[in-house]
């Protein structure tokens, strides 16, 4: 359900803003709009019709051996249980018998804390710290200094991510730990809850709600589950995403057309950064802050743009697709991760933004990175699906839900 164009069932006539849009949703490109949009004046640039370019498929890559040589101490087994975990979830690492890797990791427990350490074969040290706070945030935290000792990335364990899903008969929003756990229905709307965005701590969430009969903004604090609206301009509010330093960007019809509007942090004083006779979408921001890669199908098939966030004229990105939705920009800059059409149904590709190369990663919908800029969370009809995009693995991190959609991912841990 990636279709720019497609409008909610809830859509009806009736659902009228004084500016005179309809208020349909369309939930899987974060876009809530009529199907007509007004004509406005193009401020584009370059060809719409994208530059023929091969796909190519990921080759794996070579694993570091480490051991995991026990924790000792009250709960030592259970935390090492849940570091083991993570390592091989972050698929950088072969863990093999103890005392038989390139790296050993190993720690006790003392009271209320973990103290961990990480040596090369020789014994040198390489990491040594206490961790505190519940079992699993010393083993997120430690498995976490691990990945980042050794491979100089950041880690997943212990990020959080947030979905949608039909369980209960209306799409609602969902929680979830990247290893599976800690599964929570966020919101019990009894009404269309879609296009959740975690902040990149993970300390808010920002979604599209139905609850006043259109579609507004609104942003709880994970924290103390307060939650209130920030937009409710005339016409339709969707596909809030936040950047590194809380500004938001966000689609509005709030002057007729579907248009990307730049807000201050509590949803206020939004700019307008595009002006075409389209629907723009699925805004994500640089890691900077500087810039905004959206989709837009003011060339007819949905493509994708890159604009200033400060204004000016939006570029296009030449993906060799005719197809391009639900962009999302790695932390690290370096890549942009998207949805195209493939087989009659939707892949996830990911685009070098410095070579141009695309390379198709399978089967999914609506794809967000992690803080590694390795691995890509995504829907796949009723599962909350996690792709390695260097080995193409994949595994499940929740399913039963119903049919799942619009997962977004902190970077911040818990």
């Amino acid at each position: 359900m990636n279709l720019l164009l497609k409008k909610h069932p809830s859509s009806t006539a009736s659902n009228l803003r004084p500016c005179g849009i309809k208020s349909g949703v369309c939930s899987a490109v974060r876009a809530v709009f009529c199907t007509l949009a007004l004509s406005g004046t193009l401020l584009f640039t370059g060809n719409a019709k994208a530059q023929d370019a091969p796909l190519i498929t990921i080759t794996k890559s070579d694993k570091v051996a480490i051991s995991l040589n026990g924790i000792s101490g009250p709960d030592g087994a259970v935390i090492l249980q849940l570091v083991q975990k993570d390592l091989q979830l972050s698929g950088a690492f072969t863990i093999g018998a103890p005392r038989t890797g390139n790296f050993q990791a190993s720690g006790s427990v003392s009271g209320a804390s973990l103290n961990g350490s990480l040596t090369d074969r020789s014994g040198k040290s390489i990491l040594n710290h206490a961790y505190s706070g519940s079992i699993r945030a010393q083993a997120h935290a430690f498995a976490n200094d691990i990945v980042e000792a050794i491979t100089g990335g950041k880690g997943i364990a212990g990020t959080r991510l947030a979905f949608v899903a039909n369980k209960s008969g209306s799409k609602e929003i969902y929680t979830v730990d990247v290893d599976g756990a800690n599964l929570t229905q966020l919101t019990k709307d009894r009404a269309i809850s879609v296009s959740p965005a975690l902040s990149p701590d993970g300390s808010k969430l920002a979604y599209t709600g139905y609850q006043s009969g259109y579609a507004d903004v609104y942003e709880v604090d994970l924290s103390s589950g307060s939650r209130r609206c920030i937009m409710k301009f005339p016409g339709t509010n969707s596909g809030a995403t936040y950047s590194r330093s809380g500004r938001i960007a966000v689609t509005l019809s709030k002057d007729g057309n579907p248009e990307l509007y730049v807000t201050d942090s509590g949803g206020g004083s939004p700019r307008r950064l595009t002006f075409t006779p389209g629907v723009e979408s699925s805004p994500t921001w640089s890691p900077d802050g500087s810039d905004i890669i959206f989709s837009s199908d003011t060339g007819g098939s949905p493509l994708l743009y890159r604009v200033s966030a400060s204004g000016g004229s939006p570029s296009i990105i030449r993906t060799g697709q005719g197809y391009n939705t639900e962009p999302n920009w790695s932390p690290d800059g370096k890549k942009v991760a998207f949805n195209i059409r493939s087989g009659g149904g939707f892949a996830v590709a990911m685009l070098d933004l410095a070579s141009g190369q695309v390379r198709q990663l399978g089967d999914g919908q609506d794809p967000v990175w992690g803080a590694d800029s390795r691995h890509i969370a995504c829907a796949q009809g009723g599962s909350l699906v996690l792709i390695d995009a260097q080995t193409l693995q994949r595994s499940t991190i929740v399913s039963g839900l119903g049919r799942i959609s619009e997962p977004t991912w902190s970077h911040g841990r818990r």
